[in-house]
């Protein structure tokens, strides 16, 4: 398969360049605003073309495109490939507005093209053997989860997202959609309300980087997320519990196939092993099998859609002082 990547960001040249080549396709193009920075990249990584202006992939013989620029422009690119007939993988948040991500869903419906949002995280082994014990009842009835997902944003990512809301800046909806993914794939549920404190500590300029909240489920479960930028010596972490047992996952919520799993229960304390497969390689390879129309665990436009709507509830219910009920477009949770 031929790719173009819209945007020349550091998530696509640290992950996705090697993510795309691991399953044999081609990274063809590479477009960005900046052409300077487009030709750099290019040159970079052994792309053959670079370009400033996105129309000029419709003739490169291109079959996906891959989206990394800053969150607000998602929405033109998304529908840009809709139209030439191209598969879509979007990195996450789909868009800054709920509406905008429907018609990026919608569009791709329509022209009857694959869209996956790069939610990396559900394809680590920590969560794909947290999912199965859960299926399997090894922790008898849900009750409880806890997502630890503050983290020191580093000192070349600390751009856009301290200082420009209008781009999607600001904590949650950086790290809120991933935490309402892990959780969903993990349950099989969305949360159907949300209730959240936000706070800034002086990384971030007039939007915050630091937020709490508790999320109830339609089991009854509830969860407790943390999502920071402020904390350079905290320790990622995801929990679930039950009444027969419990998983805890520690590190591995990073973009590598680090940390370590255990599980707990009446026999004691077991460590589960993790492999080490690449996130991103293994996203592409789900990625594969959806085109194909193979079961695959990707995760689609729909679950992207739902991540940030969870997420746009966090900060209304931060803003506002209240519980606020997520509005999931088009479906109930």
């Amino acid at each position: 398969m031929r790719w173009a990547f819209i945007g020349a960001s550091t998530i696509a040249g640290e992950w996705m360049v090697a993510a795309v080549r691991s399953a044999g396709d081609e990274v063809v193009v590479v477009v960005s605003g900046d052409l300077a920075r487009a030709r750099a990249f290019a040159n970079s990584h052994g792309i053959a073309h670079a370009t400033d202006d996105e129309a000029a992939i419709a003739g490169l013989g291109v079959d996906a495109v891959y989206i990394s620029s800053t969150n607000e422009k998602h929405e033109a690119s998304v529908l840009h490939a809709a139209r030439l007939g191209l598969h879509v993988l979007c990195e996450k948040p789909l868009a800054t507005s709920l509406v905008a991500a429907q018609r990026m869903v919608q569009a791709c419906a329509q022209a009857g093209v694959v869209m996956g949002t790069n939610h990396h995280l559900r394809h680590n082994s920590a969560h794909r053997q947290m999912r199965d014990k859960i299926q399997q009842g090894g922790l008898g009835r849900l009750v409880s989860a806890r997502v630890n997902h503050s983290v020191y944003l580093p000192a070349h990512l600390q751009g856009w997202r301290l200082k420009d809301k209008g781009a999607g800046g600001g904590v949650v909806l950086d790290i809120a959609v991933h935490n309402a993914d892990s959780l969903a794939f993990l349950l099989g549920e969305y949360p159907t309300e949300v209730v959240a404190m936000t706070s800034n500590s002086g990384m971030a300029e007039g939007m915050e980087d630091n937020a709490m909240s508790v999320w109830r489920f339609p089991s009854g479960l509830t969860a407790f997320t943390h999502q920071g930028f402020n904390t350079p010596y905290a320790e990622v972490g995801l929990e679930v519990h039950g009444t027969q047992g419990s998983l805890q996952g520690v590190g591995i919520l990073h973009q590598g196939p680090d940390g370590r799993l255990n599980f707990k229960d009446g026999q004691g304390t077991h460590e589960l092993p993790l492999d080490q497969v690449d996130l991103y390689s293994r996203g592409v390879q789900n990625f594969h099998l959806a085109i194909q129309g193979q079961p695959h665990d990707m995760a689609d436009g729909q679950a992207g859609l739902r991540s940030l709507a969870v997420a746009l509830a966090v900060l209304e219910s931060a803003q506002t002082g209240r519980s606020v009920t997520v509005p999931y477009p088009g479906a109930a949770a």
